[in-house]
């Protein structure tokens, strides 16, 4: 499919969709496209990978949020992302599908696990969001026991395989066409049995490290994005698919700037002959000088844009403004020289101020 098509046309169902109608919308979808149902058929499981998708991120009331304001690329920016196959499907929704089709996996049997996603959170300043950063972020997880290897088993043994159900995990039998089954009573679901589990992980296969990882982050990456590493989440016991790691950023504010996306927003002071005459004022920036024309004129609170000298967008499409806001400063006190000018500009009319300048009375009559 080259055009994403929408998550609610997906599933067939209204915007305004309770809980409840959506993830039954969802379930009638999944038993008709199921690869059980369909064998070999790929538009089938395109299909049945696309209405997983639109429930992943429509069940989730934040993803939802994000999907209903920005669409396809709200998701995307934050945590969305879809499966990288059915297997990953049927570990997310396996509430969905209940025992149905041996716990939802393809051809029954016992479905591998996923391990546990993983969230740390990130600071970084303006500068570093502006250029882009590789930084370091220290994760605790569990990952594979080093002692057993991950079987779970003590030295010298290893798991046997489970005599009541044949190492699926469950125990099945048929109702009709579909296969219904119930966890294993005596592995509970594992497939195997631990006689002597390792002294270091309990028989889990799994021990607790602190591993330091590198996370590149793009340049113009905004407060409070999410960054998805996947796999690099927990490990999940038995060979399964590891977890995600979801790196969730926050830009420090800077004193310089107010970011509004892309564009910066500054003060810059100015005196009232700069106002009046036009100037070149220096503003600040992320990447070296910067200097705005202020025309002859203009006005205290105006603004005037360095265009393309903002942030980078994150998508790629160039750079933002700066917009400087121009703040007239008084001088608290002068010299007797500057006074004189000043009182002889006040003489000749200068502190004259034409009633059309002056145009409250006139705005408030208009409303």
């Amino acid at each position: 499919m080259s055009e994403r098509r929408d998550f609610y046309e997906v599933l067939g169902v209204d915007r305004g969709v309770d809980a409840g109608e959506l993830k039954r919308a969802y379930r009638k979808l999944a038993m008709e496209l199921h690869p059980d149902r369909n064998p070999g058929d790929a538009v089938s499981e395109s299909k049945f990978k696309e209405a997983s998708e639109a429930y992943q991120v429509l069940s989730d009331p934040e993803k939802r949020a994000r999907y209903d304001r920005f669409g396809h690329a709200g998701p995307a920016a934050g945590f969305g992302g879809g499966f990288h196959d059915v297997h990953d499907i049927f570990s997310a929704f396996g509430d969905i599908f209940g025992d149905i089709f041996g716990g939802g996996r393809p051809g029954g049997g016992r479905a591998a696990t996923r391990g546990s996603d993983i969230e740390v959170r990130l600071t970084m300043t303006l500068e570093e969001a502006f250029a882009g950063a590789d930084k370091e972020v220290k994760v605790l997880r569990r990952a594979r026991c080093a002692k057993c290897g991950g079987t779970g088993a003590a030295a010298g043994s290893s798991p046997e395989t489970c005599q009541h159900c044949g190492g699926r995990g469950q125990v099945m039998h048929s109702q009709g066409f579909l296969m219904i089954s119930t966890t294993c009573p005596v592995c509970r679901g594992e497939g195997r049995v631990i006689r002597k589990p390792c002294g270091t992980c309990e028989g889990s296969g799994l021990e607790t490290q602190e591993d330091a990882l590198q996370v590149s982050i793009p340049a113009g990456i905004e407060d409070g994005s999410t960054l998805r590493l996947v796999g690099r989440g927990e490990a999940a016991p038995q060979g399964g698919h590891a977890g995600n790691l979801y790196v969730i950023l926050r830009v420090k504010p800077d004193e310089r700037f107010e970011r509004d996306g892309a564009n910066l927003h500054t003060e810059v002071a100015v005196s009232f002959p700069q106002l009046v005459l036009g100037d070149t004022v220096e503003v600040p920036t992320l990447d070296g000088e910067g200097v705005i024309d202020v025309p002859p004129g203009t006005q205290p609170g105006e603004t005037v844009a360095l265009r393309g000298r903002g942030m980078p967008r994150i998508d790629g499409r160039g750079r933002g403004d700066i917009v400087a806001h121009l703040k007239l400063v008084v001088p608290s006190s002068l010299s007797d020289e500057e006074e004189a000018h000043l009182r002889a500009y006040a003489a000749s009319g200068g502190q004259r101020v034409s009633p059309e300048r002056g145009g409250f009375f006139k705005r408030k009559k208009k409303k």
